[in-house]
């Protein structure tokens, strides 16, 4: 089964923890980019909550070959108690028939967005495997 690990990172933590299991399961890895780069206030004022409504906002593309992959493994930041909007981006692109483990990464090890990222992973035709908190 091969594995691909998406990630978001917006101080390096999420892909820290990304770059390690990709390496350790010789995954494919791709990054989760912003279309354009909030600063830091910018992704307080409007990121925060956008990610407490989950809602999403322009991504830069891309293009895995989506038919090579069973397993997506996806690394986020928490901001507000959920994802942010880049990663609600990724969800909406998500193709159905994967088997998707998410890990959400915060100082408190706490989000609230477990429901809604499940529900979006199903929606998409997809199986949630897993859902983790971790503390960073």
């Amino acid at each position: 089964m091969k594995t691909l690990v998406l990630y978001y990172s917006y101080t390096g933590h999420a892909k820290e923890l990304a770059e390690a299991l990709a390496a350790q399961e010789a995954a494919d890895i791709m990054e989760i980019s912003d279309w354009h780069r909030p600063g830091k206030l910018i992704a307080y004022i409007k990121g925060c909550p956008a990610a407490a409504k989950g809602r999403s906002w322009a991504i830069a593309p891309i293009f895995p070959d989506w038919s090579a992959y069973e397993r997506v493994v996806l690394f986020s930041p928490v901001w507000a108690g959920g994802a942010p909007p880049a990663v609600n981006a990724m969800l909406e692109q998500l193709p159905g028939g994967k088997s998707v483990e998410v890990h959400m990464v915060s100082a408190s090890g706490k989000s609230k967005c477990r429901s809604r990222i499940e529900s979006a992973i199903k929606m998409k035709g997809s199986r949630p495997a897993s859902f983790e908190d971790i503390r960073a």
